[in-house]
């Protein structure tokens, strides 16, 4: 029944002004940057705290030297720009779905329309695997983050050390519990403090390359290449460290749609780019200088008397690093829930001003479970850095994959230029995704394995509701028989608005002909109400409803949402005005359907899919709160149905 299958989408008060669109002055621009500054970039500008000292540390490591050092400055220099700054800020931001970013948005481009079956199933489950694979990573970059910080404290004391796993589960808990805030608040409250970070970070680098300037010269690539002659296989598997510097570059995409393009590309290339860059070769100069400080040379680079604020500033820094992939997974799963993807969830819009801005309950602390798994299963940033990086190159990969179909499609580029484009960045991404794969035994299974569920409980989802829709159209009569049959047998008329929702908006839905059958009663007037979510992540005020009589008092309203808005029946409803007709009052009735599923053992549809499925719709959000509509308006009608 419509209740528990209606498509969904948003449309509450606060996106109207969202509609507006207007360019933003210095003032405004500014302020957006530091906010997305403090969302975004957290997890990109903590890499320096354990990414270079990775490359000289443990099993997988090569050897400290002066070319080593230059080498894999150069790789790090190398990656930045040609990942950050070229495939991602330059081209995959171009690829928008109406400003809004995020894997699953480049797969509803690269999808479109008319694309074939065969076809379209599997960019279907690419991009859901790249989305789940974003899950992954939000489990294990929150718990490298923060324990790379607290072990700062062996720095200044080894007494601390027993304390590093209880300091991080407390910062790790305070974290999530404040989401509720929202993006706007957290981002504002951490802006100034990553504008901070950063600043330290180019202050850290300068000083150390003042003492050994010949540390600049890495910026050649022909040291990246030297590097790799050297090495050969232990350089190629280096690689797949290197990869930690560049790990934020699928929250830029993701989070897009907060703030913009404008502001991230903005701060990226006058403070982010630059700071990053300073305190890598920083690091460098002060490995070449002394080789002994390979343990952490990051809080070494300051004086003594600085380790613990340091520390500090670092455990702060890497809360903030951990909100790019919070925020990053409360805007996947908004939309997976409005493409239809995932059952209903509570999705709270945070922001009056800034559309796209949610907070999902149930994500926020499955995520912390998450968390929490791997901070006491790994215990060490060392061992998480294994695990850390496959998610990422895989997405990396698909995201590639996608943009080439954009390109072409969308975009219309020739294949002369769109092909050796993504070839280009494919290889790099291949190169890391190959290098990541020695690391698959070693922890990176884990977000695998994380990113693989969440696909399949998409896939399930999606396809049970497919199965449930089609069985309940099957059953349904078309809306001329309805009429005619009323016009027949004429049934007792009450003068009382009723709104019945309907996913088929040519079709009867069978809460109205239930309540008719039993209750002998039709309500004056009746809207069949059908919710359409577009392949856009807004639709315009004006563009929102479609209203049509059908005869009889019946009236069939088509209400049209992007995979970003949230429902709201009433504000629907109220636009219904506009053609002389009132469903707003509190006399109104609003019917929703409530299945209750009954699992066969039929082919078609594996038990275990389908007690999965049932499992996702009996614990999906409730109904009338989804919808917006006022619980004391509303009247639920149940079926059962065999699965």
């Amino acid at each position: 029944m419509c209740g528990d299958i209606a498509l969904t989408c948003d449309s509450t008060n606060a996106t109207t002004a969202a509609d507006a669109t207007s360019v933003p002055d210095v003032r405004s621009l500014g302020l957006l940057t530091l906010t997305a500054l403090g969302v975004v970039y957290g997890d990109i500008g903590t890499s320096p705290l354990y990414a270079l000292r990775e490359c000289f540390r443990g099993e997988l490591s090569v050897s400290l030297s002066e070319a080593n050092v230059l080498g894999v400055l150069s790789l790090i220099l190398w990656a930045l720009i040609l990942v950050i700054s070229v495939k991602y800020l330059t081209l995959v931001m171009r690829a928008d779905n109406n400003g809004e970013g995020g894997i699953l948005a480049l797969m509803v481009l690269a999808i479109g329309k008319r694309t074939q079956s065969g076809k379209r199933n599997g960019l279907l489950v690419m991009g859901l695997f790249g989305a789940g694979l974003l899950y992954g990573d939000g489990a294990i970059t929150p718990a490298i983050s923060v324990l790379s910080a607290i072990e700062g404290l062996h720095v200044a004391t080894p007494a601390f050390d027993h304390l590093v796993l209880p300091i991080t589960i407390a910062i790790l808990c305070g974290l999530f519990m404040i989401q509720r805030r929202g993006t706007t608040h957290v981002g504002r409250l951490f802006g100034p403090v990553i504008l901070m970070w950063f600043c330290l970070l180019a202050v850290l680098g300068i000083v150390q390359i003042a003492k050994h300037p010949s540390v600049l010269a890495a910026v050649s690539p022909h040291f990246a290449v030297e590097f790799f002659l050297a090495n050969q296989w232990h350089g190629f598997v280096v690689v797949g460290i290197v990869f930690l510097v560049v790990t934020g570059g699928e929250a830029l995409y993701a989070d897009m749609g907060h703030f913009g393009a404008r502001p991230i590309r903005i701060a990226w290339f006058t403070i982010v780019l630059p700071a990053l860059l300073l305190n890598y070769f920083g690091q460098g100069a002060l490995l070449i200088d002394s080789p002994e400080f390979i343990d952490n040379p990051f809080f070494l680079m300051a004086p003594t008397w600085a380790h613990i604020p340091l520390v500090f500033l670092a455990a702060a820094a890497t809360v903030i690093a951990s909100q790019a992939v919070i925020s990053g997974a409360f805007s996947l799963s908004a939309q997976a829930v409005h493409l239809g993807y995932l059952p209903r969830l509570q999705i709270i819009h945070t922001s009056k001003d800034e559309r796209g801005q949610v907070y999902v309950p149930v994500v926020n602390w499955l995520l912390l479970t998450a968390v929490l798994g791997c901070v006491l299963a790994f215990r060490t940033s060392e061992h998480l850095a294994s695990a850390y990086g496959m998610a990422i190159t895989t997405t990396m990969v698909i995201t590639a994959v996608l943009l080439y179909i954009v390109m072409r499609k969308r975009w219309k580029w020739p294949r002369a230029w769109a092909l050796p484009t993504v070839s280009f960045f494919l290889a790099i991404d291949l190169l890391f995704f190959g290098a990541n794969l020695v690391k698959l035994f070693e922890g990176g299974w884990f977000p695998l394995l994380l990113g693989a569920a969440t696909c399949l409980v998409m896939l399930v989802w999606q396809r049970g509701r497919r199965l449930v829709w089609q069985m309940l159209k099957a059953g349904t009569v078309t809306i001329e028989e309805f009429l005619e049959d009323i016009r027949t047998n004429a049934p007792l008329r009450v003068d009382v608005p009723a709104v019945y929702l309907t996913p088929n908006s040519d079709t009867i839905p069978q809460t109205l002909s239930a309540n008719l059958r039993h209750n002998r009663v039709l309500h004056r007037p009746v809207a069949l109400l059908t919710i359409v979510t577009e392949e856009i992540p807004w639709v315009r005020l004006e563009d929102r409803v479609e209203m049509t009589h059908l005869g009889e008092g019946v009236y069939r309203v088509v209400a049209h949402c992007g995979f970003k808005q949230r429902p709201n029946v009433v504000n629907f409803m109220q636009q219904c005005r506009l053609h002389n007709v009132d469903f707003t009052g509190e006399e109104t009735t609003y019917f929703l359907g409530r299945l209750s599923l009954q699992i066969a053992r039929q082919q078609r549809f594996s038990v275990w899919n389908k007690r999965l499925f049932a499992w996702m719709m009996h614990n999906s959000h409730d109904a009338s709160a989804y919808f917006g509509i006022p619980p004391e308006q509303v009247v639920e009608m149940g079926r059962r149905l065999e699965l």
